[in-house]
């Protein structure tokens, strides 16, 4: 994967004091960030991997503007104790989730029950937030059209739990901490 530089978007802002932004205040970001032409068409696209540039999130979150090529995906996965939000810049970007709240810690392999799976596509313009260990996957799956996304977590992703899953079953196989992505 190809990273950018880090670059600044001022965009929405944060609630004054050391609690960091809600849910909503995230999810607004995201959704001014997207709709900035000039932000989006600042991101460098690659046809083989994705590509992102850190953003300042408002009141102290984490924010990146991430480009898909086609076909790409992040692989099942949650963001631990950050709450998120994420808007599509532009393409469309699809998101399987598991209506399921995990154990936080402990476990290797859970059988998961029927009806968890939930599905949803994003079209320009179109998000989400949701809250902590919310487990996910992301995929562009358009074979010529790249799409753009702006995600915003807090706290900052202090780590992510990757998943494999077969059928019914979900299997942690990976924690990541931020030095492995930074």
């Amino acid at each position: 994967m190809a990273s950018a530089p880090a670059v600044s978007a001022r965009v929405g802002s944060a609630r004054a004091g050391s609690s960091g932004p809600t849910v909503a205040e995230l999810l607004d970001f995201v959704r001014r960030a997207a709709e900035d032409a000039a932000l989006i068409a600042s991101l460098p696209l690659d046809p083989e991997g994705r590509t992102w540039v850190r953003l300042d999130g408002p009141g102290g979150s984490e924010a990146w503007l991430i480009g898909w090529p086609p076909g790409a995906g992040t692989g099942w996965h949650d963001h631990a104790d950050s709450v998120g939000a994420f808007t599509t810049a532009s393409g469309t970007l699809k998101e399987h989730s598991l209506a399921v709240r995990l154990p936080t810690d402990g476990w290797k392999t859970l059988e998961l029950n029927e009806g968890v799976d939930r599905s949803r596509e994003l079209a320009a313009g179109q998000g989400r937030a949701f809250g902590q260990n919310h487990v996910h996957e992301v995929l562009n799956e358009s074979d010529s059209v790249h799409a753009v996304s702006v995600h915003a977590y807090y706290p900052p992703l202090p780590r992510i739990r990757r998943f494999s899953r077969t059928g019914a079953v979900l299997r942690l196989e990976q924690t990541e901490r931020p030095e492995d992505w930074q």
